[in-house]
């Protein structure tokens, strides 16, 4: 089912090491369970999840694709990803280019020395691998900075409010 094979290949965690859209190759005849490790790639793309299934071919068939693997931010339709000059046979997918899968956090009361009226975050983030947590976290926080500094000069209260105080 074709359908199938291409919610497989959305489930595919690819880290791309350069700017450039890169076109990786998958290659194979049966019978064979074919997972993301079966994918031909360079030393600029990444499969991060190997072991993710993809489809089962039977014997005496093969297949031969390309996939283009583009470095981008957030969500691009398959309409978006389509190109004009693309082979009679493409099939342009949506992209999801979000790396986070899931965040939770907790905030509990803490004591600093004698002083209790702090409070404790936690903050558990869940990536597909292609960021590590604690990048996916450092990256969210600019980003969310950068929004906010639009906010901090509208008046001159909010410029000359000392709000991060030592104890």
């Amino acid at each position: 089912d074709v359908m199938q094979i291409i919610l497989n290949i959305k489930g595919l965690a690819v880290k791309s090491y350069v700017d450039d859209e890169k076109i990786i190759e998958l290659d194979v005849e049966g019978p064979a369970e074919v997972t993301a490790g079966d994918i031909l790639t360079d030393s600029d793309v990444e499969i991060v999840n190997p072991d993710h299934y993809l489809f089962t071919i039977a014997e005496g068939h093969s297949l031969k694709a390309t996939m283009t693997v583009a470095k981008e931010r957030g969500y691009v339709s398959a309409e978006g990803n389509k190109k004009e000059d693309a082979p009679v046979g493409t099939l342009a997918v949506d992209s999801i280019y979000t790396p986070v899968k899931k965040v939770n956090y907790q905030v509990e009361p803490a004591r600093v020395g004698s002083n209790d009226g702090f409070d404790k975050l936690t903050i558990e983030i869940m990536t597909n691998g292609t960021i590590i947590p604690e990048d996916a976290l450092g990256l969210s926080a600019r980003v969310l900075i950068e929004h906010l500094n639009l906010f901090t000069d509208l008046t001159e209260v909010a410029k000359s409010t000392d709000v991060m105080k030592e104890t």
